[in-house]
């Protein structure tokens, strides 16, 4: 993805479909009618993704039944391999790229032998989890890679292990040889072929005071790579200020209906907030135009009205000279422009000149 293209909307449905096909179905449903690109879910098994006796996040404590483990809540918001194809089929049918984010070995290996997604989407948890980047990367997929709760220098380790995989080096993994792919002509060129980051705050909902925009600039100045935003903030403010910052992705958690039990739905946009939010940045794009300065075709006609040309302020006679007293600039702009006031000053009038005539013409 490069700034030349219109942004990427991802609409999260994350396990906003509660277990539920029928749900997850009518959430594909909303996306269509909202015009993203994709909708994205989450693949994982609880059994390979969480202990036992994982503590639950504060804000899942907020949504949950606070008496249920970690483990227990994700156990039910699972979707099967049949579901996966199920889903799949309806997005193609709908006209919907189908995207999901794995937290899992098993889960990305189901992704890439029996679906081809065009991307992998890596969540902000699995940035450090070394082991995963380097499956992922040795798939040849591009990625999209979330980097919330993250260092540049944990990115750059990051990209270091994509790096690697992506050249395929062989079985001996470590630090000083991710460092060296990093470094290289050959992972630097495969990166920006294969990679995009997100900025994100791994909160939820995020406060405003965290969003903290500008870490975007230093993203794309320090690896120079596409990117965008994944947003945890209540609205549609921040994902429209992102784009006009220059995000090439948005990546946005959406539901039915925000009153649905469950850990994201009260931090997810509701419907006709994310078809605002689409609309708008549609609209966002359309007015960041082009980068040089010049007249717009809307302008060119306004120039002759709204600018001002060189005109006698009083009557002139032949011969006598142009003054501060007897020269002045109004409009319309169908004479000498102003720039060239201090050249006439001086010079003896060709001509006489009522008051109002248009100087040297």
């Amino acid at each position: 993805m490069n700034q030349t293209e219109k942004t990427y909307i991802i609409a999260e449905a994350g396990v906003n479909h509660n277990g539920s096909i029928e749900m997850a179905k009518k959430l594909i449903d909303v996306a269509v009618q909202c015009g993203v690109d994709a909708i994205k879910f989450q693949t994982f098994r609880a059994e390979k993704l969480v202990s036992k006796d994982a503590a639950k996040a504060d804000y899942q404590k907020r949504n949950t039944d606070i008496g249920e483990s970690q483990f227990d809540m994700i156990k039910k918001l699972e979707l099967s391999e049949e579901a996966h194809h199920n889903l799949i089929e309806y997005c193609h049918e709908q006209g919907i790229q189908f995207l999901s984010t794995p937290f899992d070995l098993d889960s990305l290996k189901l992704l890439i032998s029996s679906f081809e997604l065009p991307y992998i989407k890596v969540s902000s948890g699995d940035l450090t989890n070394a082991p995963f980047l380097l499956e992922i990367a040795r798939t040849g997929k591009a990625v999209i890679l979330s980097t919330g709760m993250s260092t540049l220098g944990e990115v750059e380790i990051a990209l270091g292990i994509l790096a690697f995989g992506y050249m395929d080096r062989g079985n001996n993994p470590s630090i000083e040889n991710f460092q060296e792919a990093y470094s290289s002509l050959l992972g630097r060129q495969l990166l920006q072929q294969k990679v995009s980051l997100l900025h994100c705050t791994t909160e939820y909902p995020a406060s405003l005071a965290e969003v903290n925009l500008k870490a975007m600039d230093t993203l794309r100045c320090a690896f120079d790579l596409s990117v965008g935003f994944s947003d945890h903030t209540a609205g549609i403010a921040v994902p429209l200020a992102a784009v006009a910052r220059g995000a090439v992705i948005i990546e946005k958690h959406f539901t039915l209906d925000r009153s649905l039990p469950g850990p994201d739905h009260k931090a997810s946009l509701e419907p006709i907030e994310l078809k605002n939010m689409v609309e708008s940045i549609r609209q966002i794009e359309k007015a960041l135009g082009y980068s040089y300065k010049i007249p717009t075709p809307s302008e060119v006609k306004n120039k002759i009205v709204a600018r001002k040309s060189l005109v006698a302020s009083q009557a002139i006679k032949k011969g006598e000279k142009f003054t501060e007293k007897n020269i002045t600039t109004k409009r319309a702009g169908t004479g000498l422009s102003p720039i060239y006031y201090w050249e006439w000053l001086g010079k003896s009038a060709e001509r006489d000149y009522e008051q109002d005539e248009r100087i040297g013409i």
